[in-house]
């Protein structure tokens, strides 16, 4: 039986390179591919995949927050974080979402898959470069994730946050959450107290921070 396979990443050249290395592997099947968090977790829905390879820095939904969901509701599927940072920030909170493994794109080429065959047989996959940061994470005494105030947003409000900080407009997140527009300004207000903010520039800043968006997205 093939290891099907969804591509959950917004860049279009390392999504199709991606893809071409996975199509000429034998029993690895591509199935799909999503461009942002939302998209992803709807498409694992529909198509059951075996493996997701899930870039961690994605508009809309960051790779953790759909990583999250999609494991909670398929916790069949396994999850390969893809990402430029090599910070144990996402390192850590990647895993802690329910990813099996976590590969850095400079090196995602050469190790994609033997990733995908150890995520299936059970194993936790990381990059060579980053083990020893979560070794250290692991060992360590209290971390600053461990004090981030992040931690204290429930997943609605991190969803919230992501997309208030890209420009989204009450209404838009309303409409894209089904819930009234009063509710988001009291997650917007939840968002800012328990962050300590005062502006939405604030809050942009603190997303980019934290990783959520990037300056050049």
């Amino acid at each position: 039986m093939s290891t099907r396979v969804v591509l959950a990443e917004d860049h279009q050249m390392v999504r199709e390179g991606l893809r071409s290395l996975l199509e000429h592997q034998d029993g690895i099947e591509v199935v799909g591919e999503a461009t942002d968090g939302r998209a992803a977790v709807c498409l694992v829905r529909q198509v059951s995949p075996t493996v997701v390879v899930m870039d961690v820095s994605m508009p809309g939904l960051n790779g953790v927050e759909a990583t999250r969901q999609i494991v909670a509701e398929m916790p069949g599927v396994k999850v390969i974080g893809l990402s430029i940072h090599a910070d144990k920030r996402f390192i850590v909170e990647m895993l802690k979402a329910g990813a099996s493994g976590y590969l850095l794109k400079a090196s995602a080429f050469d190790e994609l898959v033997g990733a995908i065959s150890a995520v299936v047989a059970g194993q936790v996959y990381l990059s060579p470069r980053i083990t020893a940061l979560v070794v250290d994470t692991c060992i360590g005494t209290e971390t600053e994730q461990d004090t981030s105030p992040f931690l204290l947003l429930t997943p609605r409000e991190r969803e919230v946050l992501q997309l208030l900080a890209e420009g989204k407009h009450a209404k838009e997140i309303a409409r894209l959450f089904q819930i009234t527009r009063k509710t988001v300004d009291t997650h917007r207000q939840n968002i800012m107290n328990k962050l300590r903010l005062d502006s939405l520039a604030d809050l942009i800043k603190y997303a980019v921070k934290e990783g959520l968006i990037s300056l050049d997205a």
